[in-house]
């Protein structure tokens, strides 16, 4: 019988050793019963064209790749702000639409409120439209509700854990106590 195939969603394709972590990744997963898919699977031949049409391909070729999957693991880490990755953000929506369980992990254990009110006390960056009178969505999850609600709703929970500073896309002990829960959830013994 086949492994389920589980989408890794996160913003490690962005680290320099990309290839290494998503094939990391996909080793814990196998370890755990299950096929990793990390987004950098989808072998493109970008050479040529515009940065759109590069875009496109990635977009959809990611697309392709999540309909193959039984299942989707996203990193919820925040990235580039107080917030996860965006694009991981559209692969959770994408998988929840499709009706396939979605599990997540973060290597933070502060709250979205507390970093929001952190952040929003610093230096503020040019276009943030963020301000005193703006209310900060406050429900005591990791994430925004509609991304946290969706793993709920999967029948699973945000993995939090707290990692040493500089290790926060690296460490994968969250990751895999997310993949512990989603594989009750697929049934993998």
């Amino acid at each position: 019988m086949a492994r389920p195939r589980v989408y890794l969603a996160g913003p490690e394709v962005f680290l320099p050793d990309a290839i290494a972590k998503g094939w990391e990744k996909c080793q814990v997963a196998a370890e755990m019963g299950l096929e990793g898919v990390f987004p950098l699977d989808a072998a493109l031949d970008l050479s040529g064209l515009s940065k759109l049409e590069q875009a496109r391909r990635i977009s959809v070729a990611n697309e392709g790749l999540m309909r193959t999957c039984d299942a989707l693991i996203a990193n919820l880490t925040p990235f580039r702000g107080v917030s996860m990755d965006a694009g991981t953000a559209f692969e959770v929506g994408f998988m929840r639409a499709l009706g396939r369980p979605v599990a997540g992990y973060a290597n933070v254990v502060e709250d979205y409120a507390t970093r929001a009110r952190t952040f929003r006390a610093g230096v503020r960056l040019a276009g943030d439209s963020d301000g005193p009178d703006v209310d900060v969505e406050d429900f005591g999850l990791g994430e925004n509700l509609m991304i946290e609600i969706a793993i709920i709703e999967s029948g699973l929970s945000v993995a939090r854990a707290t990692v040493a500073p500089g290790q926060e896309m690296r460490d994968l002990g969250a990751f895999r106590a997310a993949l512990a829960g989603l594989r009750n959830v697929l049934g993998v013994a």
